[in-house]
């Protein structure tokens, strides 16, 4: 397997000698050939700006940076796949910050692209090449010009066809999972967050955030076109806002108003679900669906990413604990990063916090960020690194009642039963 780079334009290349590497965490290590697997379709590879990338010389043994105009090159994997390294290199500027994505390990073996990845779920529904551009603006511009003064959907118009978000994009295809945001403030200020960066951050923020409260009407309207065959499912939280549940007043009018009218479909909310009370009002109104957005169960390492504002990671497990035992299918958005995620100190801990908590589903998300910065704002990682595959046979044999996934799913009994209704 072959180190691979990128030249100062941007080309790809594979080295004809030295052995593609990785990193886990801070460390440059091997890869074994049972990590890769073959780079999936939607997945893109890109460089990775003002690095150089780092191989394995056969002849000497030894790690080495290329010289020359040449850059390291990382894969963005489509959702359904979580990457288990990622990409080996040597910053030639140490303060520079890279883009928030979530680089991935590639090498050149047999003629073809691999990635250092596991297929953690069905990467059907999220496969950037099953939305068709033609299609999507043509129900863009049905949907804007059907409700002329819904603030949403023309916000979402832009999520859909700048952003190219396939949340967005389904809220006007009108299947699946889609999106109706509800919030422009939030109770936490996460290091990573996509839509609000400080100024002194060292890299913006790479969406706009939402500047306006929607009103219920609005909202209403978004959920009543969405909600229209028994897979449906509508979700409040998206990456383009703050924290849904700071808006709860509206989102229980709202959910209380669309059932009033149809018990179609789901409706689902993600949150850092550290506003318990508000999280109660909510459930209580009919929520189905609840993902819970979190990057560890140790609450020094907590703390330091999402930087909660008058909230705990005990209000949290409080949160998931009540919606589990209300009838809500409740998962966490689980935020992962080879070399930290899957120390054995952390792996413990979120065995235990599932446990307690009674949470039905892991999503294994890619953490897009700087690895530099984020190993930097965390505590120091302590304990053995297991390996991230390793850590998802874990979370199978000790948590036999958790599905490990990528995205919400609605658990199969629930959904034969909605269908046997209609």
């Amino acid at each position: 397997m072959y180190l691979v780079y990128a030249d100062k334009d941007g080309n790809i290349f594979e080295h004809e000698e030295w052995i593609g590497l990785a990193r886990s965490g801070d460390m440059i290590v091997e890869i074994f050939e049972d990590e890769l697997i073959p780079l999936p379709d939607g997945a893109t590879l890109v460089g990775l700006p003002g690095t150089r990338p780092v191989g394995l010389d056969p002849e000497s043994g030894e790690m080495v940076a290329m010289p020359g105009e040449v850059q390291a090159v990382g894969a963005l994997l489509p959702q359904g796949f979580t990457r288990l390294h990622i990409p080996s290199y040597f910053k030639r500027d140490k303060e520079q910050v890279l883009p928030l994505f979530g680089y991935t390990a590639v090498v050149w073996n047999d003629g073809q692209f691999y990635v250092a990845a596991h297929a953690s779920d069905d990467p059907h529904k999220w496969d950037p090449l099953n939305c068709d551009a033609t299609e999507l603006r043509g129900q863009v511009t049905t949907l804007v010009n059907k409700y002329p003064d819904n603030r949403l959907y023309q916000h979402l118009s832009h999520c859909a066809l700048q952003y190219e978000c396939l949340t967005a994009s389904n809220t006007f295809l009108q299947r699946w999972e889609g999106a109706v945001p509800v919030s422009y403030s939030c109770n936490a200020g996460c290091f990573g967050c996509i839509s609000e960066q400080p100024e002194d951050s060292g890299f913006p923020a790479p969406q706009t955030r939402m500047n306006f409260k929607p009103t219920v009407e609005e909202i209403v309207q978004i959920m009543m076109e969405h909600l229209k065959t028994p897979e449906s499912i509508i979700s409040f939280g998206q990456g383009c806002e703050g924290e849904p549940s700071t808006q709860a007043k509206i989102i229980i009018e709202a959910i209380r108003e669309v059932r009033r009218q149809t018990d179609m479909g789901y409706i689902n909310i993600n949150t850092n679900a550290g506003l318990t009370d508000h999280i109660r009002g909510i459930v209580d109104a009919g929520l189905d669906l609840m993902r819970v957005s979190t990057i560890s169960a140790l609450d020094d390492h907590y703390n330091a990413y999402y930087r909660p504002r008058a909230y705990t990671l005990a209000n949290v497990e409080k949160s998931l604990r009540y919606a589990t035992e209300q009838g809500v299918y409740t998962s966490i958005n689980y935020l992962v990063f080879p070399g930290v995620t899957d120390r054995e100190e952390e792996v413990e801990a979120m065995v235990e916090f599932a446990r307690r908590s009674k949470l039905r589903l892991i999503q294994l998300r890619n953490l897009n960020i700087d690895p530099e910065s984020y190993l930097a704002l965390i505590p120091k990682p302590q304990g053995d690194i297991l390996g991230m595959k390793t850590m998802i046979d874990i979370f199978k044999e000790e948590l036999p009642d958790v599905v490990i996934g990528s995205y919400t799913h609605v658990p199969p009994a629930l959904l034969a039963r909605e269908k046997a209704r209609y």
